[in-house]
């Protein structure tokens, strides 16, 4: 009797997978059944936005002339669309490689070590490709130094798990409950502040489905805490899950913080479809939304001109980085002097497209001013366009997604100049971790400021 049923199922199933494998065919040129087209598309969907809103295929029939209209992903001449970056490190001026010895890892970062020169601190999630569960999460972290032979960062030992403590059980329901099962940490962004480092990451969350999470990075790496007084960036020592003034989304990712001139701290909770941005607390819990204020003093007539748009369909803006603190002009410059006339805060976020199973990921420079109501100061007119990233075909491209960024000489924090140079890491494909060193002036170059708007 089993064997019977047992055929009568392979009879139903075959023709089913037929058909499904015939609608691949007909979606896309690229391989219908390969394993990473079918992972992108549930990534896409589920994973990497965190989204039910997004559970849904594009409807259009004609996509490549909505993408194309959208901004998405025609690529004829990145120096015609985009602000295109070269490596200042490698002879090809492309990209380079992350190695995280016989680890896969992804969703990189990069950040000077407090005590080695030439040498550098990586970390990233730990990425195995044949992992169907996506249950157990870990972030790698490691001493590394630059290979030029190579042209590539390696670690010098063997990658560390970091000890981030799980953080429980999530209020996870109906599509994603399956969150709850999560243990560990997610896409996390390690970064320096004027004084201390940390980690922020994405965790089960006490408020909602899955939440923002913060520890002392030094804590987690053995390294000396420094200072043992009450100021803010002694706080942290345990993980400690970050609030935001409501409404929250089921899934919060990507929120990062900053620093005003006289070192309050703040966290930056959406950048689009409006800003939202609060006091942080010692204890995690966030203060009024400022952004009104800001958009009261021009960040609405800012972004609307100088935000991407996105489509109608599977397109959206994510924050992406950390943030850093950056004085327009060149340190040996004799009148160069922060100021709050010429210091401003940066990040980085993207605008993401998901189209014929493959998302891209178009990079974008915010600056805003150091004081409250720390409104725009300036956004890129152009995406970035980091050497390197290869097209396939006539109107695709590789997916490159930046994670973070930050100043690469050795003691250097959270500010800097116009002539230092930073580092970017970011993934490509979900597969394999990268990174480049650029000026901060290459980075913001062609900002187009919210002072030309408000004067029009």
């Amino acid at each position: 009797m089993r064997v019977r049923e047992l055929r009568r199922l392979v009879l139903l199933v075959i023709p089913l997978l037929l058909l499904l494998y015939t609608g691949f065919l007909c979606l896309d040129t690229q391989p219908p059944g390969s394993y990473y087209q079918v992972k992108n598309w549930i990534r896409g969907k589920l994973y990497s936005s965190y989204s039910v809103l997004e559970l849904r295929p594009s409807a259009s029939s004609d996509i490549d002339d909505d993408v194309n209209k959208s901004g998405g992903l025609f690529l004829p001449n990145p120096n015609e669309t985009h602000v295109e970056l070269f490596s200042l490190s490698t002879p090809d001026k492309k990209y380079f490689r992350l190695r995280f010895g016989d680890r896969l890892a992804i969703n990189p970062n990069i950040i000077p070590h407090p005590l080695l020169e030439n040498t550098w601190v990586m970390i990233a999630q730990q990425h195995d490709p044949l992992d169907a569960t996506h249950i157990q999460f870990v972030e790698l972290a490691c001493d590394a130094t630059f290979d030029e032979s190579k042209s590539e960062l390696h670690c010098l030992f063997p990658p560390i798990a970091l000890p981030i403590a799980p953080t429980g059980l999530g209020n996870c329901k109906d599509e994603l409950e399956y969150f709850n099962l999560n243990v560990g940490p997610h896409d996390a962004r390690v970064f320096y502040g004027p004084r201390a480092s940390f980690v922020v990451y994405g965790s089960n969350s006490h408020e909602t489905c899955f939440g923002q999470w913060i520890q002392d990075f030094r804590v987690l790496m053995n390294w000396e805490s420094g200072t043992e007084g009450q100021e803010q960036e002694s706080f942290f020592k345990l993980g400690t899950e970050l609030r935001r003034p409501g409404p929250y989304s089921a899934t919060e990712k990507n929120w990062f913080v900053f620093w005003d001139v006289d070192g309050q701290m703040y966290a930056h909770h959406d950048v689009a479809p409006r800003r939202v941005f609060a006091k942080l607390n010692a204890d995690g819990s966030a203060g009024p939304d400022l952004a009104p204020l800001a958009a009261e003093a021009g960040d609405k007539r800012c972004l609307d001109e100088y935000m991407p748009k996105p489509g109608p369909e599977d397109e959206s803006i994510h924050q992406a980085t950390n943030s850093l603190s950056v004085t327009m002009c060149r340190r040996y410059e004799s009148d160069c002097r922060p100021s709050d006339a010429n210091t401003f805060l940066f990040t980085i976020f993207q605008h993401k497209t998901f189209h014929r199973f493959h998302s891209v990921y178009e990079p974008y420079v915010m600056a805003f001013r150091r004081r409250l109501p720390f409104q725009v100061y300036g956004m890129s007119r152009k995406p970035l366009w980091i050497h390197g990233r290869e097209r396939a075909g006539e109107t695709r491209s590789q997916m490159f997604y930046v994670t973070s960024v930050s100043w690469k000489a050795s003691g250097q924090k959270y500010h800097g100049y116009l002539d230092d140079v930073l580092f970017l890491g970011f993934g490509i494909e979900d597969q394999e971790a990268a990174g480049i060193d650029v000026l901060a002036s290459d980075l913001l170059a062609g900002l187009g400021l919210c002072s030309e708007i408000l004067r029009q």
